[in-house]
């Protein structure tokens, strides 16, 4: 096995005995981004220098005998996580030159546990899309086809985790944005609950729905960057003041006594890929065969998730992106006679198509006369999608379902097609709405051998359940030691 090969946990063992070196571990992975970056495209920034430079003093940690489980790992960040006098491009032009004067609070985290931070990865520009097509620079291509997008807009991180090009991954998820792309690579990604990961430095698309969380190569590293990642944060007023739990003690086998919901309308829904309904009712069959037992539930608003999710996240994203005036930070575009003509000139050129047809609706759905129709309403939905989870978690301990409804298609085959990019996300979105917490782990392949991932929803603040009912399903599975080739 090739040292880049190696998973967090694997990595960590052997750094620990001293059977490898930081400085080794990173020169490999270095050394297979500058083999194999040409294909994928999942890295916008290479901190090569710096990140030798970490290793050496993360190898000095060691040898002292102060390792925490992430001392010397070399992890990737995407590019919307603020990281100190490292270029933060959200994938935008006019945020191209950006160099943050500070480190986003998982920075600081990863920095404690002195982790390796090899580059920074790319991304739809501002975290809208679904594909990685929508990065101002590039797109990232999947591994496992270059043909095909990797999903979005964690993209480049999960690319680059599949590709073996870092140790583990930290992404974001607004509406599905680690799940889906865990998904269309094969890796395993986490959306944490709502408020479990400080955001505090993380650029903003849609505040009430962005969430940080891990991409790694299985369930354990997910547990092992979850604890390093977690916790109250007085800097983020999202942050909730609750106890954090060690997840690596949730990696037990055994599932007797436990229950998982089928949502009924997950699997009625018109337009899902028969490979992809398949091998999640293949993953179900397993799961219930490790002890699990099956309820068949009900989300009868979740029809609605897409509506209402189109309305909240842009109108969240027009605001947001408001700040990008040419003015304060970023691109200026030159030459303007009047500040109206300048702020009219920098947002047209800095902005993508996608991120100005997201202001456009966000501004529409909040201006006057409009607000009561769209966004209060897609509010009151949003409470009721809510609810029906909350009563769903009654009868079940966690919830089964397909991560996306096909599985990865062809670069360029969608991108002029909005609505139907959107729901390519149908089975992600309510998760946000609903701050409730759900991963993607590998559950199989469609005739094309291309991956299919199984996702595992808890109720709040019930990471351990799913992370229990994954490991259990991967020790019980190979399709997460299975490698693409490229």
């Amino acid at each position: 096995m090739h040292l880049y090969e190696l998973s967090i946990h694997e990595a960590g063992r052997l750094l620990k005995n001293g059977d490898i070196t930081s400085e080794q571990l990173t020169g490999a992975v270095l050394e297979r981004i500058e083999q194999k970056e040409a294909k994928i495209d999942a890295y916008l920034t290479v901190c090569a220098d710096q990140a030798m430079r970490q290793a050496k003093a993360a190898d000095q940690i060691i040898a002292r005998g102060e390792a925490s489980p992430l001392t010397g790992i070399p992890l990737a960040i995407k590019d919307l996580i603020c990281t100190q006098g490292i270029r933060t491009t959200c994938a935008s032009a006019i945020l191209e030159n950006f160099v943050p004067p500070f480190n986003a609070t998982i920075m600081e985290k990863l920095n404690f546990q002195h982790a390796v931070m090899v580059g920074k990865t790319n991304m739809d520009e501002f975290a809208m899309g679904s594909s990685n097509e929508h990065s101002a620079f590039k797109p990232t291509r999947n591994p496992w086809d270059l043909s095909r997008i990797p999903g979005g807009s964690s993209g480049g991180s999960a690319a680059a985790v599949a590709a073996d090009m870092c140790i583990g991954a930290i992404g974001s998820d607004t509406g599905g944005s680690i799940r889906q792309p865990a998904s269309h690579c094969s890796v395993t990604g986490l959306k944490p609950t709502y408020g479990r990961v400080s955001r505090f430095g993380l650029v903003a698309f849609a505040s009430s729905l962005d969430q940080i969380g891990p991409v790694t190569k299985d369930v354990t590293d997910t547990a092992i960057l979850l604890n390093a990642i977690a916790g109250y944060d007085p800097r983020d007023s999202t942050s909730v003041p609750k106890e954090t739990p060690d997840y690596t003690r949730a990696l037990e086998k055994g599932l007797k006594g436990f229950k998982v919901g089928i949502p009924r309308e997950y699997f009625e829904t018109e337009g899902v890929d028969p490979s992809v309904l398949a091998c999640v009712e293949k993953a179900i069959t397993t799961i219930c065969e490790l002890g699990a037992e099956r309820v068949e539930i009900s989300l009868p608003r979740s029809r609605y998730g897409v509506a209402a999710y189109y309305v909240i996240a842009p109108c969240e994203a027009s605001s947001n992106l408001a700040r990008y005036d040419g003015v304060k930070y970023g691109y200026r575009a030159p030459e303007q006679s009047d500040i109206i003509g300048m702020y009219r000139a920098t947002r047209s050129k800095g902005f993508g198509a996608e991120v100005k047809r997201r202001i456009i609706i966000g501004t529409y759905c909040l201006s006057s006369g409009y607000y009561d129709a769209y966004y209060r309403k897609a509010s009151q939905v949003r409470t009721l999608i809510t609810e029906d989870y909350r009563n769903a978690f009654k009868s079940c301990d966690v919830i089964l379902a397909p991560v996306a409804p096909t599985p990865p298609f062809k670069i360029g085959e969608k991108v002029d097609d909005p609505l139907t990019m959107y729901l390519s996300d149908i089975f992600t979105l309510s998760v946000n709405l609903a701050g409730i917490p759900g991963i993607s782990v590998p559950c199989g392949f469609s005739p094309d051998s291309l991956p299919v991932g199984l996702q595992i929803l808890g109720n709040h603040f019930c990471e351990e359940k799913i992370l229990k009912v994954a490991y259990n399903y991967q020790q019980a599975t190979e399709f997460h030691r299975q490698k693409p080739v490229f």
